[in-house]
Order: C-alpha cells, then structure tokens, then sequence
C-alpha cells in the first residue's frame, strides 16, 4: 500500500500529527522529559516557526494539531532537536548521580532500537514518520481537538481532560494552559 495517505501536501491546513518513541518506550512519566517537549513547542511558536492549535503528551507518544509554512521541516526539526535533547538529559542524569538504572535500560533500549541506515547516531528516540492528516473542515478540527483531549480519559490516567496536566485541553476550557495554543481556528 502506498504511503502518501501520510504526506503534507498542502501547507496551508493545520495537520493532525503523532510522534512516538521507539518501541513505545515510556520516558514522559518524568516531568523533565516532558518539560523539552512543551518547551520545543512554546519556542517553535514564539519563533512563528508553528501554530499550535492542540497538544497532548502521553506516556510515550504525542498527539499535535499544527500549521506552518514548511510543516514537514518544522516537525522533523522538532523531533531532532527534543530527540538529541531528551537524550543528552538522559546521559547528564547518568553522569551526575551514577546510579539511575531506569535512564541506562532507557538509552540502551534506544540504541538498540536504532534503524541500521541511520548511520549518523548512536541512537534512535523517535519512530519514523508523524503520520500526518490534514485537518479541511470545521467539524474535523472539533473531532481531532476532542480526540486529543480525551487520549488521556480513554486510558483511565484522569476523569476530565482538563485535569491532564500535559495537554491543551486547559487552554480551551480555562483560557490558560502550559503551552500557548491558537484556539481560534
């Protein structure tokens, strides 16, 4: 089956795109991995480099809803720069304490994971691809929105979406959240 199903084509619609580690390693348990990834997020918009229109973080993988101008190079700039990133704080972590057995299983997961053509690292902390749909209507923004929202209540971790702490559901409902969000779409 061909893949162009999973292709940005057309810049100017916000995309509904995932980004998941490795062998769905668990590493956004920490709050300090998770901090990189909202953090990447908050610069990527401060930059005007990407319109967050919703998030979420879970356990080992993201939801987002974005647009930008070259969206293809802004995500794959995202996940380098958080994969290198994650990965160094890993290492520090080890460095500094010598004695977190959770972050060595972690890298050595993440180097044995590493797809063999990728001959420019040690490791590999995201999966291929970001699975990109395009968001065309109105009612489909709502679906993904409410999709992303909802990720956490589905898996049991809360009740209401807005009590996960690592989404955008907060910016809708209370006009304030972690990561600034567009959420007028």
């Amino acid at each position: 089956m061909a893949r162009s199903r999973y292709k940005i084509f057309d810049n100017e619609y916000p995309y509904f795109v995932t980004g998941t580690t490795v062998d769905w390693i668990t590493v956004f348990t920490k709050p300090d991995l998770v901090q990189i990834l909202l953090d990447s997020l908050t610069f990527m918009q401060t930059m005007n480099r990407m319109i967050v229109y919703g998030y979420v973080v879970m356990e080992n993988h993201f939801h987002l809803i974005v647009s930008s101008g070259n969206l293809s190079k802004e995500l794959g700039d995202f996940k380098s720069f958080t994969a290198k990133k994650i990965i160094d704080h890993l290492g520090d972590q080890i460095r500094s304490s010598g004695d977190f057995q959770k972050e060595v299983t972690i890298l050595k997961r993440l180097s044995d994971a590493k797809l063999p053509f990728k001959r420019d690292r040690t490791r590999q902390f995201w999966q291929e691809g970001s699975h990109p749909q395009q968001i065309q209507t109105r009612d489909m923004m709502i679906q993904k929105v409410e999709y992303i929202h909802l990720n956490p209540v589905r898996r049991g971790y809360v009740d209401d979406p807005v009590h996960w702490r690592y989404s955008s559901a907060s910016n809708y409902f209370k006009g304030i959240g972690l990561v600034p969000v567009c959420t007028e779409w």
